[in-house]
């Protein structure tokens, strides 16, 4: 028997996540199956260790199953790293004058078109995703199927990746014991969960802070328009800590997210930390004010990179929805404050909203890229899994999934 199942595995730094939702009758979406585990194995988003890589994802993915009752076959499998590149690229075909009428095969060939871009040999395309469409100079439309036209044109927004990179997470998903049906950049994923259409309408940043990374997706007229992985996150917080404070990471990391705070100045000075509830053997006393001011200055270094970036989208000024900051840092206290200052934009925090059955354990910003997996995969595809075990597969290039991944962007 068959079931209406979608799996999403965010392959983190810090921790990885598998999520199982399954499809009631009404099309809700409701959580059934939650996985997490610490990841080992990965370095800012990128791969360094198969083995241990593979080992944390099969923690997960058993966690998920027993909790389900599911077993998984295929997933969405969320991307990062500073490997990611993203450009805008254009493509134009004749429309034959046998109909003058736009078909889907006119898009494919519009957006096969755009997707010609010069890429060396160490790069793959990811994404290959339409923002609109223009015919014979109309700009602004965002379905062409069955207008009258002679000459087609699409915008698109091309995603790529280091073809290492890509490969290595392919491989460990693979050893995993389940195929792919996506690689989705995770800002993407993220967008799913946390944006409203009248935000990327709007304009509106999404910035997604994990511990690795730091995704950033701009959106402009409903669409896509910049993208951008900073290799950078709440880990380099962390061991400013450490070093700051002269602690080991895991108890640098428990200060963090039992104590930190983003703006020292709402801190009394005679507040203290006793080390002793982390370290027994240890009787110190640290500065709650000290804590906040290392922490300070990190985040006010990223955000001022993520400042540069938005620049760099010919978008800044011009996001009147503001900043949706998710990801497991964004929980810090008084981070929005501080990305509102540096910024200059409002700023709110996203979390995944709209989700039944196991939600509540899901509904913090740390899981809006998991959840965002779900309903990505919800929006493009149905996918199937088996109760029964699937049978062996060879593993798939990214690029032999390319045609049906297209064909869910078309109209």
């Amino acid at each position: 028997m068959q079931e209406r199942v979608i799996v999403g595995i965010d392959v983190g730094t810090t921790k990885i996540c598998v999520l199982v939702g399954e499809l009631d009758r009404d099309g809700k979406l409701n959580i059934v199956g939650v996985g997490t585990c610490p990841s080992q194995g990965l370095r800012r988003g990128v791969v360094v260790n198969i083995e241990e890589t593979v080992t944390s994802i099969a923690a997960a993915l058993d966690r998920a199953e027993r909790l389900s009752g599911k077993k998984i076959v295929s997933a969405y499998v969320g991307i990062a790293g500073g490997h990611i590149i993203s450009e805008n690229s254009r493509g134009f075909v004749a429309i034959s004058p046998s109909h003058r009428d736009i078909v889907q095969n006119d898009i494919s060939r519009a957006i096969e078109v755009a997707r010609a871009i010069a890429m060396p040999a160490n790069r793959e395309v990811i994404h290959v995703i339409p923002r609109g469409y223009v015919v014979d100079g109309q700009e602004g439309i965002k379905n062409p199927i069955g207008m009258s036209g002679f000459r087609l044109e699409v915008e698109t927004h091309i995603i790529t990746g280091a073809v290492s990179s890509i490969h290595n997470l392919i491989k460990c998903v693979h050893k995993a014991q389940v195929e792919i049906e996506d690689l989705v950049l995770e800002p993407l994923a993220s967008s799913e969960a946390v944006l409203a259409d009248g935000e990327t309408d709007l304009g509106v940043a999404l910035i997604d802070i994990g511990g690795g990374t730091t995704d950033i997706a701009v959106f402009t007229d409903g669409a896509i328009w910049h993208t951008v992985v900073l290799p950078v996150g709440g880990n380099l917080i962390t061991s400013d800590i450490a070093i700051g404070l002269r602690l080991p990471p895991g108890v640098a990391e428990e200060l963090k997210v039992t104590y930190g705070h983003c703006d020292p100045s709402t801190i009394d000075e005679d507040d203290m930390i006793d080390l002793s509830q982390f370290m027994p053997d240890c009787n110190d006393l640290v500065p709650r004010k000290l804590l906040a001011e290392i922490i300070q200055a990190r985040v006010e270094e990223l955000f001022s990179m993520v400042h540069e970036e938005i620049k760099k989208s010919g978008y800044d000024g011009l996001l009147p929805a503001g900043i949706v900051m998710t990801g497991g840092t964004a929980e810090l206290p008084g981070i929005l404050e501080v990305a509102a200052q540096i910024l200059d934009l409002p700023v709110r925090l996203g979390s995944p909203l709209g989700l039944h059955g196991l939600a509540d354990s899901i509904s913090r910003p740390a899981y809006a890229t998991p959840v965002g997996l779900l309903l990505w995969g919800l929006r493009h595809t149905s996918l199937l899994i088996e109760d029964e075990e699937p049978e062996e597969e060879e593993a798939s290039d990214i690029l032999s999934r390319f045609g049906r991944w297209l064909r869910a962007f078309i109209p």
